[in-house]
């Protein structure tokens, strides 16, 4: 039997996502028709091993929180909880503190992931090599290439090419290591608990030998930095590496990406999830998803890459491109809506341009990765990023908005570019 862990983080983290993280847990947040972390545990569900699915992180129970938990569960048929952390334990105190509940039912074995990423998960594979690993007790982490320059963002692994055993793994080096990532994804055995265990115990004591007691530092512990590190090179860590796709989701300009990635893997796996074109419906191009309440006007043009949410209103003659329109939101006629995101029951008017700038991985380098680039420049400038709207943002007739950040509940009166609208 195993188990599946998510961790979901909290409300400190994810910061680089809002605006669109104020109105709703950046975990939950809508990517290609389905919360962020839908996915993984829809991945999950095709591994028949694993009967459980455990949520850890820092947010306070919530009626989405409740409600996308009793609905999933429903949907997928697993058990599915959410365990809150009292503070912020880490990647790895999280698990230490829940460990009883992780252990209950004395799984084999069970998976990580990180919340922030997505991907086309190997489950099935990465299980099946996992098993084929003849050192007793030991465990397994996904891993993809990335370019030499892009690597430093990430944690980097250097591995026994014939055994797959990691011998040296760094958090974010200074200078380059290898081009091999952790994605993030893990397998881990029981064992596990002693390693953090250890961990945990050698904060407590750096406490009583006249450390910080109050320092809430001592409760975290980070499963990059405190365990991994120490356990490459002792037979105990491997890797398996993927080809598919894989990105992490930091900024809301990367939603416009994994959007793009998860409706691409809609072909294979959901068919049945893309919109198609026929004679009283829009017209499509390339991979879109129209929820099944949403009204489109039989004139408008959607795609490629486009998820129109629950209960939208897209009129005649809109034009939409590489966007998510979320929830409730309004399309007047013939507005345009390029690389931007649309929020939750905001109102784009008639012939109104909203268009962001694509932050796309360099396509001449099948291992490039989507840079999550900051806000701002050296010179104190907006960088040109997609356009948000938040919440009940109301964009009034014939204006533009341009690489622009507007927050929940702004009424427009004329066009901006390059601005952030506190």
């Amino acid at each position: 039997m195993l188990k599946a862990v998510i961790l979901i983080g909290g409300p400190q983290k994810g910061t680089r996502f809002r605006p669109l993280s104020l109105e709703l847990p950046k975990p939950l947040f809508p990517v290609a028709g389905f919360p962020i972390i839908y996915h993984h545990i829809e991945a999950c569900v095709k591994l028949p091993e694993v009967k459980e699915i455990l949520l850890i992180g820092a947010y306070q129970p919530s009626e989405a929180l409740n409600r996308f938990i009793a609905t999933t569960q429903r949907e997928l048929n697993i058990n599915l909880r959410y365990l809150q952390e009292y503070t912020t334990l880490g990647t790895a105190g999280g698990l230490y503190h829940f460990r009883d509940q992780i252990l209950a039912g004395k799984p084999s074995g069970f998976f990580v992931f990180n919340g922030d990423i997505c991907c086309d998960f190997p489950m099935v594979d990465m299980w099946n090599f996992h098993q084929q690993v003849q050192t007793g007790d030991h465990f397994t982490m996904l891993a993809a290439e990335a370019t030499r320059k892009q690597s430093l963002q990430y944690g980097c692994l250097a591995e026994n090419e014939e055994t797959h055993e990691v011998l040296h793994y760094v958090e974010k080096p200074q200078t380059f290591v290898s081009s091999s990532i952790n994605c993030g994804v893990y397998i881990f055995t029981p064992e596990i608990f002693s390693h953090i265990g250890a961990v945990f115990l050698k904060n407590q004591a750096d406490v009583f030998n006249g450390g910080d007691n109050i320092n809430p530092v001592r409760d975290c512990i980070r499963l990059e930095q405190d365990i991994l590190s120490p356990l490459a090179g002792a037979k105990k860590l491997y890797v398996f590496k993927t080809t598919r796709f894989w990105s992490q989701i930091k900024s809301a300009g990367s939603a416009i990406y994994a959007n793009r990635l998860y409706l691409s893997l809609y072909n294979s796996t959901h068919p049945e999830r893309l919109a198609h074109n026929n004679d009283n419906g829009p017209k499509i191009i390339g991979d879109v998803f129209i929820h099944p309440s949403a009204r489109v006007d039989p004139s408008a043009t959607l795609g490629p890459n486009v998820t129109i949410g629950a209960g939208v209103t897209v009129g005649p003659g809109v034009r939409v491109r590489e966007s998510l329109v979320l929830e409730g939101a309004t399309l007047q006629d013939h507005c345009c809506i390029l690389h931007s995101i649309i929020g939750w029951n905001s109102s784009v008017g008639a012939w109104t341009r909203v268009e962001g700038t694509a932050n796309d991985p360099n396509p001449n380098d099948k291992h490039a990765k989507i840079d999550s680039s900051t806000l701002f420049n050296e010179e104190g400038k907006l960088n040109p990023s997609i356009t948000i709207l938040g919440r009940n943002v109301v964009v009034p007739s014939e204006v533009i908005v341009l690489n622009s950040i507007v927050l929940p509940h702004k009424d427009l009166r004329y066009s901006i570019k390059n601005q952030i609208l506190l």
